[in-house]
């Protein structure tokens, strides 16, 4: 009989810019395990030139790097079919929310440490704040900046522990200045753009929310392991009355753009709330084919969109869009419903003010929120 293959644990070192120390730390974690006796192995490092960082390396067992080769460009990724041959107790992996060279196994690190985790395997790994999925657009509004590589929520929920490895704003910026994160010309061009005091501070604060709230997940999730309290005295069943004030949330797209934002406020709510997400498109027909071809696209990219980040998406049949969505939020006990505030002008058909008031009228029971759409002004650049 096969034996059974438990999956690894995650640990996630988060911080908030380049330069905290979090592959430092990654690389100290490593080496205090193997001090314990742990088989441990680095998977894959990024120094970025930093002499520290490489000399904590040192002693260390490195799995070599994976070659691959895009448009005629030699590319060096993490090898993961060597580190499952290797087979260790803990692999060290930098930078989770890396995008793999095209022509990889998977599309995203995230995805290959996963494949590391199923065989059994721990995995210490590092990342930033900024590239959590649903923090996209607050992140661009108090930035300029608009991060390209993110990572689902669902993915760091799931981690066994999440740490945060903090650095005062004011500290980063010395390292910044004396060469230790950067060298001097891009530390220059660092400081005018994602490196601002500001944006920092920001930054900072961001992740230490997010960690105080991963820390309440969890806590909560370890109180309902607890023994049940004396049954509820009334009439209701407790089960049905704990269903009725728990929390559920309904988000209506469309094939305008502003949905996707709509979308990762909706799931951040969800998660703080620990509530159940819905995403909904109304249409008369279950079939997209009578659409547009720009609409039919934008509003299936929405819909994947959601499912990526684990929401449960759904076409909802019917001609009148107002009655159909409440509905169905009826139906499925929402409690509070996200709206995008219709603009006067937009290149694809949104919600109409009209509508979004017949909503509010049929919602009375449950809490609407019209969501505005962020603006910035001037041009964002990636990250």
């Amino acid at each position: 009989m096969a034996e059974t293959v438990h999956r690894g644990r995650l640990k996630i070192l988060l911080g908030y810019a380049a330069g905290v120390g979090k592959t430092y730390k990654m690389l100290e974690e490593a080496h205090e395990l193997k001090q314990q006796g742990v088989d441990v192995v680095v998977g894959y490092f990024e120094p970025h030139g930093r002499k520290d960082t490489i000399a904590r390396a040192e002693g260390l067992e490195i799995v070599p790097r994976r070659r691959i080769e895009y448009r005629g460009v030699q590319f060096e990724d993490m090898d993961t079919d060597a580190v499952l041959r290797r087979h260790p107790q803990c692999c060290a992996v930098d930078e989770f929310a890396h995008t793999n060279v095209p022509g990889s196994d998977r599309a995203k690190r995230w995805e290959d440490v996963h494949v590391i985790l199923e065989a059994g395997i721990d995995v210490l790994t590092t990342l930033n704040v900024q590239h959590l999925e649903s923090l996209n657009d607050q992140v661009w509004q108090f930035s300029g900046i608009r991060v390209r590589e993110t990572i689902p929520d669902w993915v760091v929920q799931q981690a066994d522990e999440v740490v945060v490895v903090d650095l005062p704003p004011a500290a980063l910026l010395n390292r910044l200045k004396r060469g230790v994160v950067y060298s001097t010309e891009k530390a220059k061009l660092a400081t005018e753009n994602f490196f601002k005091e500001s944006t920092l501070v920001a930054l900072r604060e961001l992740a230490l929310r997010q960690t105080a709230h991963e820390v309440d997940v969890r806590y909560a999730a370890q109180e309902t392991q607890m023994p049940p309290v004396a049954p509820w005295s009334g009439s209701q069943d407790p089960a049905a009355r704990a269903a009725d004030t728990e929390d559920k949330i309904l988000i209506c797209v469309t094939a305008d753009p502003a949905s996707a934002a709509l979308i990762r406020r909706g799931k951040r709510v969800a998660d703080y709330l620990q509530a159940e997400c819905f995403v909904a498109f109304v249409h008369p027909h279950a079939d997209l084919s009578d659409l547009p071809p720009e609409q039919r696209q934008a509003v299936e990219k929405h819909l994947n969109f959601a499912r990526n980040l684990h929401i449960e998406a759904r076409i909802l049949e019917g001609e009148n869009v107002a009655q159909t969505l409440v509905d169905f939020a009826r139906l499925n006990r929402v409690t509070q419903i996200f709206l995008a505030r219709p603009r006067k002008q937009a290149p694809l058909p949104i919600l109409r003010p009209g509508l979004v008031q017949q909503i509010v009228r049929l919602a009375r029971d449950m809490q609407v929120t019209v969501v505005a759409e962020r603006q910035r002004s001037g041009a964002a650049a990636s990250a």
